[in-house]
């Protein structure tokens, strides 16, 4: 098993070229916050925005419109009751994020079917949450984009259809590689399955424990995806650099928000692109 450290990191998070623009750094599409849940899909925004990616759109109910624009003016905004114009829109951009907020009901199948059928082999799609229920529940063609499940203890439990206390790394891998997916596995020290490694973090704290933190961990993995040179690399960045901000925050508050972590995510990456070794 490997460990993820801030010296592995530091390796991977480069400087920006000074002739760049917000096209080099990914296009990203999120689907999710149903009339309840809009916080959810906000939250992985933020994530997604404050990683880097150059150009965030956001599917989401229009309910949802005006409170985004407030929180993030600089994200992009759709109605995804328009399945018509996303099913159009869908092949523009290089990551897909899904689940954060969606919801269960015949609307959010609907969305999902929409990226498993139309995602194609260049982009990545991450299935997040309400998308892990949705996909564990139905038979939904597996996307043929570069596929990443986040799931927390119990939606590993429905996708894989067996009891958490079942399954050990060996089995918990051979999944992965029949999904043929990324696994991140969340817990107390998260796990990351990504062909024939394991990878563990070795960061976190119960500060964290608030809700809307996967989401904005499935933001920064999404923001990260375009920016980074391998898939693997981007998961596994976003996975340390989520519980080392929040770790470090927790140093000095009792609870630690997800959007407060969003908030860190510029200056831990400034520090990490301006050194090769580990300065922490």
């Amino acid at each position: 098993m490997k460990k993820i450290t801030p010296k592995v990191i530091c390796a991977w998070i480069k400087q920006r070229e000074d002739e760049s623009n917000k096209g080099d750094y990914g296009r990203v599409l999120l689907i999710g916050g149903n009339e309840r849940l809009g916080g959810a899909i906000i939250m992985a925004a933020q994530g997604a925005i404050y990683s880097g990616a150059g150009l965030v759109t956001v599917a989401t109910h229009p309910v949802n419109r005006s409170a985004l624009h407030a929180r993030l003016p600089e994200a992009m905004c759709l109605d995804f009751n328009d399945t018509d114009y996303l099913m159009e829109v869908l092949p523009q951009f290089d990551t897909i994020l899904i689940g954060p907020g969606l919801g269960v009901n015949e609307t959010a199948g609907q969305l999902l079917e929409i990226v498993c059928e139309y995602a194609h082999a260049e982009q990545r799609v991450v299935i997040d949450g309400d998308g892990i229920t949705l996909y564990a529940s139905q038979n939904f063609k597996k996307p043929d984009a570069t596929l990443i499940f986040t799931p927390h203890r119990k939606e590993w439990e429905r996708l894989t259809h067996m009891e958490t206390e079942n399954l050990d790394d060996m089995k918990n891998q051979d999944f992965a590689t029949d999904f043929d997916a990324i696994v991140v596995l969340k817990d107390h020290r998260t796990r990351v399955y990504i062909g024939e490694d394991i990878w563990q973090n070795i960061y976190g704290t119960p500060a964290m424990a608030t809700g809307g933190m996967g989401d904005t961990l499935a933001g920064m993995i999404a923001g990260l995806l375009g920016q980074l040179e391998k898939p693997k690399h981007a998961v596994l960045t976003a996975v340390f650099l989520h519980s080392y901000i929040g770790e470090t925050l927790a140093k000095k508050k009792y609870v630690v928000l997800p959007t407060e972590v969003a908030e860190q995510i510029p200056y831990y990456l400034k520090k990490f692109s301006e050194t090769d070794d580990n300065p922490y």
